[in-house]
C-alpha cells in the first residue's frame, strides 16, 4: 500500500497528463494479465454519459490492437445508454475472437457500465469495487431544479393510481383524476418500453456469456436485484463482488491490498480518475499505444439532447 499513497502527489505533480505517463502501467498490467488491456473511464464529475460514439471509439482501437489472447477492458462510468452498452458487449466480444472478454471495475461502474459488465466472461473486482442497478432513470424537471427518478417507480405509481382509479365509487374518483392528469400515456408506454429493453439487454448479454447455461426465466431471477428498485430501494446503491458472485455472476474478487497486478490497476484507475476529472475533461479511451479523449465542450450538445433519459 505504500506506493499507491504516493500516487496523488504525483498525479498531482504532473500538470499535463499523457498516455506516456501511463504506459508503463499497461504493459505491467498486460504481463500479468497475459492479454491486452482497454481502459474507457466517463466522468462522475462533469454531465457526461456512455454514449453511442464511445463505441467507434472503442472499436477504432480494438481494430489496431493484437488480440489473439482476448481483451480486458477496464471500465469506470456512472452510466448512460443501455443501447451503446449492447453495442460496446457486441464489439468487445467480436474483437476478443478466440481469446476472452474480461471487465476490470477498479471502483464503480455502475447502471449501463454494470451492463456491460454483464457481457464479459468475468468480471475482475476489488473488495470495494461497485456494479449497480440497471433500472431506467429520467431526469425530470421541478420548481426548484432537476432531479433524477425510477421509470419503475413513476409506472408503478401511474398504475395504481389507475387501479385504484377504476374500482372506487364515483364520489372519490376526482382526486384520482386530479392525479392522473399529471401522467402522459405515451410517456408511460415509452417508459414500459424502456425498462423492457434494459432487461432484455441485460438477460441477452447473460445468456450468450457468462450464464449461458440458464434459461432465461433463471436468468431472471438470478439479476432480480440489479433490475427493480424494490430491492435496491436506491439506483446509486453499490452491489459488491460477493454479492453478485451469490447472484450466479463469474467474479474474480481480489484483494485490495494485492501488491501484485491490482496496485498497478489502481493507480491507473487514479491517473485516469483525475485525468477526467479535470479541466473539463469528461472522458479518456485508451490502450498502451492510442488515447482518445473528449472535453466537456465537446460532448456537451450531445449529452444534453439526451439528458432527459439516463440508463
Amino acid at each position: 500500500m505504500g506506493r499507491d499513497n504516493l500516487v496523488f502527489e504525483s498525479i498531482g505533480n504532473e500538470v499535463h497528463q499523457t498516455l506516456e505517463t501511463r504506459k508503463h502501467l499497461y504493459k505491467r498490467i498486460q504481463k500479468a494479465l497475459g492479454k491486452p488491456v482497454i481502459c474507457y473511464f466517463t466522468s462522475f464529475d462533469y454531465p457526461v454519459m456512455i454514449e453511442d460514439r464511445d463505441a467507434d471509439f472503442i472499436e477504432g482501437i480494438l481494430r489496431v490492437s493484437d488480440l489473439d489472447k482476448g481483451l480486458a477492458l477496464i471500465c469506470s462510468s456512472p452510466g448512460g445508454l443501455s443501447l451503446t452498452a449492447e453495442r460496446i458487449i457486441n464489439i468487445c466480444r467480436a474483437y476478443s475472437g478466440t481469446g476472452t472478454y474480461d471487465v476490470i471495475v477498479p471502483s464503480k461502474a455502475k447502471s449501463a457500465a454494470t451492463v456491460i459488465c454483464f457481457g464479459a466472461e468475468k468480471i475482475i473486482m476489488s473488495k470495494t469495487s461497485e456494479l449497480g442497478p440497471i433500472d431506467p432513470q429520467i431526469v425530470l424537471d421541478t420548481s426548484i431544479g432537476t432531479r433524477m427518478s425510477s421509470l419503475h417507480n413513476i409506472v408503478n405509481s401511474y398504475e395504481r393510481l389507475f387501479d385504484e382509479a377504476t374500482t372506487c365509487q364515483d364520489i372519490n374518483l376526482p382526486p384520482y383524476l386530479q392525479q392522473l392528469e399529471r401522467y402522459d400515456s405515451r410517456d408511460i408506454e415509452d417508459f414500459i418500453q424502456a425498462i423492457e429493453l434494459s432487461e432484455d439487454i441485460a438477460i441477452k448479454a447473460l445468456k450468450t456469456g457468462m450464464m449461458a447455461t440458464l434459461d432465461e426465466t433463471k436468468i431472471r431471477e438470478n439479476i432480480e436485484p440489479f433490475l427493480s428498485p424494490k430491492e435496491s430501494k436506491d439506483h446509486g446503491r453499490p452491489i459488491l463482488g460477493v454479492d453478485a458472485k451469490k447472484y450466479g455472476f463469474n467474479v474474480e474478487v481480489v484483494d485490495n491490498r494485492d501488491d501484485g497486478a491490482w496496485s498497478d490497476i489502481y493507480e491507473l484507475y487514479l491517473r485516469l480518475n483525475s485525468f477526467v476529472s479535470t479541466g473539463g475533461r469528461a472522458k479518456i479511451i485508451e490502450s498502451d499505444k492510442h488515447s482518445f479523449s473528449a472535453t466537456i465542450s465537446e460532448r456537451q450538445s450531445d449529452e444534453q439532447s439526451q439528458r432527459q433519459r439516463v440508463f
